[in-house]
């Protein structure tokens, strides 16, 4: 993916990593449009950061994937690059006999159902373009698990598998299909993690992924360094210490 000169539609993105994302990636020169659910995010970031084009989307919501897309390539006929951002992460108990189910639910919907969607609404477009990128976002728990989220590391190991999937499927097109793996990052993902002082901090992280997509535009895989250690535990044959470490540490991390 080249640093610059595309037009981008990034849904999920009215905070965290997907607006921090989004904002860099207008500074350097390309056309961004965010997309999320509610209407006063929107208008404020619309405000707040002149240039950067808005449209409201429910990515839980199969109509409203398609209308969004339909606008959004009405508007930017030139979109390149789709970033699947949107995600929730919530905690489960499965020891206690009800209360779990709703939100494993709502996790797989919008995680995993979310991100096929958006691809697929997108993908022909992609194709007829003669550089185009889906940039998918999994998490350092695809490969290693928090214990406190059960069904959110699952839907981040699906996610990783769907890119490594689909890379495989669009090889020989235009189409690059890029995985971005953050560690824990201090965004309001769940409740008190931004002042989570053990996860990176927002635009040390943001600084990083700007470097390593600049620096390497090529690459199939975005992991800054923190996420390594839980990238490659498996690799390394320290697995188990590493689940373990993870699970001492960060009750609340990604």
């Amino acid at each position: 993916m080249n640093i610059s000169g595309n037009t981008i539609f990034i849904p999920g993105a009215t905070s965290g990593i997907g607006l921090a994302l989004a904002v860099r990636l207008h500074a350097r020169g390309n056309t961004v449009i965010v997309g999320g659910r509610r209407e006063d995010r929107l208008t404020a970031i619309a405000g707040e950061h002149p240039g950067i084009h808005t449209v409201r989307i429910d990515t839980t919501d199969a109509d409203s994937i398609h209308a969004a897309s339909r606008a959004v390539l009405a508007e930017h006929p030139a979109l390149n690059v789709l970033i699947t951002m949107a995600g929730v992460m919530r905690a489960e108990d499965w020891t206690t006999p009800t209360g779990f189910l709703s939100t494993a639910e709502e996790t797989v919907e919008t995680n995993i159902l979310g991100p096929i969607r958006l691809s697929a609404a997108f993908v022909e477009h992609l194709r007829a373009q003669p550089e185009a990128t889906i940039m998918t976002v999994s998490s350092g728990l695809a490969f290693a698990p928090l214990r406190a989220t059960p069904s959110y590391n699952a839907s981040k190991a699906a996610i990783h598998m769907l890119s490594e999937s689909l890379r495989l499927q669009l090889e020989g097109s235009s189409v690059s299909v890029l995985e971005l793996e953050p560690p824990a990052v201090r965004t309001p993902l769940m409740p008190g993690h931004e002042e989570n002082e053990s996860a990176m901090p927002l635009n040390e992280f943001i600084d990083e992924v700007m470097e390593l997509i600049e620096s390497r535009p090529n690459a199939t895989e975005i992991q800054v360094e923190r996420v390594k250690f839980l990238r490659y535990g498996e690799a390394r044959g320290d697995y188990d210490r590493v689940v373990a470490t993870l699970n001492a540490t960060d009750p609340h991390g990604r």
